[in-house]
């Protein structure tokens, strides 16, 4: 048995899609590149962008993905402000300084929102700016950022709207006929339940055409990547053909579930029990509950608490959790994302009860 995984990726994933990478697959063979195309297809329906949309998977974690996407989308004249409450803001900030793109940043404490007008406020006097960066849940704290409404004040200024939507890609609504944006990058491992090793990005048709010459790098090149995909349905390099080839058995047991509202449906039930239990056992939520993505929660550390002790206590009894990553506080994380029930939920619950007892008395 597998211990269960309560983390923001990678996941818990199903018998099924385990059963997946039993095969070997040759990467030019007709049977794997309709597999290919068919990943390509569904995650594009996701966003409801058929026929507007392009999706160019990228071999390789997220942060892959989210570098390709920057590189290969953005031109050394772009200028970008970048929203931060987080890591991964401040990743894709440090990529720019890689990539040699003019940035700029409004960054907020890690369990805050960016305000609306001082964000307008930066555009108006950045009136050479060019595209706005923006994490759809913020995997530091679990905060859910606005999208909407920052999507909607982008598009009023004539902007280019990036999402990195790693956590929340499968999840969480993000259909381009109700938000506007010109790129996303998500990848296999979170809200969709596949395997690591393959990140995508969704991009539109007019982007991706005109983005020949913009990438340093030939690996991450999204332009040349999709080309060869476009003209011969194959990848440029060596494919990982595995992980692909679970990724698909993923999305067919996403669509099963009932999409996104299915899988949204589960993992804010799941979010529900942790939340609460956490809570009548002592710990402290950070985020209040209309910041709380149904994703991962970050409780505070109390007084005279051991984080190894409660992580290796509880690993112990199969359930693995995340340590925090607050820059302002002690905290750790639980995750309520991956191939988890509510019943698994319960379990955890009555495991943390457990473990506290046998722990030193923890003052709250």
């Amino acid at each position: 048995m597998d211990k269960k995984l309560l983390t923001p990726g990678p996941l818990t994933t199903s018998l099924s899609t385990k059963e997946a990478m039993l095969h070997d697959w040759g990467s030019r063979d007709k049977k794997f590149i309709d597999l290919n195309h068919s990943i390509r297809e569904s995650l594009v329906k996701l966003i409801d962008g058929e026929n507007h949309y392009q999706c160019v998977p990228m071999q390789g974690s997220g942060t892959f993905a989210v570098e390709s996407m920057i590189s290969s989308l953005t031109s050394k004249d772009s200028k970008i402000l970048i929203l931060i409450n987080g890591a991964y803001g401040h990743r894709m900030k440090k990529m720019c300084h890689y990539l040699n793109r003019k940035c700029i940043d409004y960054e907020v404490p890690e369990d805050k929102t960016h305000d609306l007008n001082e964000i307008e406020k930066i555009i108006d006097s950045n009136k050479d700016l060019t595209h706005v960066f923006i994490v759809y849940c913020e995997t530091t704290s679990g905060i859910l950022n606005p999208i909407n409404k920052i999507a909607n004040l982008v598009e009023r200024k004539n902007i280019s709207l990036f999402i990195d939507a790693m956590s929340a890609f499968g999840a969480l609504p993000l259909s381009c006929k109700k938000i506007k944006f010109d790129a996303v990058a998500a990848s296999s491992n979170k809200c969709l339940e596949g395997v690591p090793g393959v990140g995508f990005i969704l991009v539109k048709n007019s982007l991706i055409r005109n983005a020949k010459g913009n990438c340093h790098s030939l690996s991450l090149d999204l332009y040349d990547q999709w080309q060869a995909m476009e003209k011969n349905k194959q990848w440029r390099f060596t494919p990982p053909t595995h992980v692909l080839a679970a990724f698909n058995q993923a999305l067919i047991e996403h669509q099963k579930e009932g999409g996104i509202e299915g899988r949204y449906h589960r993992y804010s039930n799941n979010c529900k029990i942790i939340c609460d239990g956490m809570k009548d056992i002592g710990f402290k939520q950070l985020l209040p509950d209309e910041l709380q993505a149904p994703i991962i929660i970050t409780f505070m550390q109390p007084k005279n608490f051991d984080f190894n002790n409660f992580y290796d206590a509880l690993s112990e009894k199969d359930f693995l959790i995340y340590p925090g990553k607050l820059t302002v506080a002690d905290t750790f994380r639980i995750g309520c994302i991956g191939n988890l029930n509510e019943q698994d939920m319960h379990n955890t619950i009555t495991a943390i009860k457990d473990v506290v007892k046998k722990l030193p008395t923890i003052n709250y």
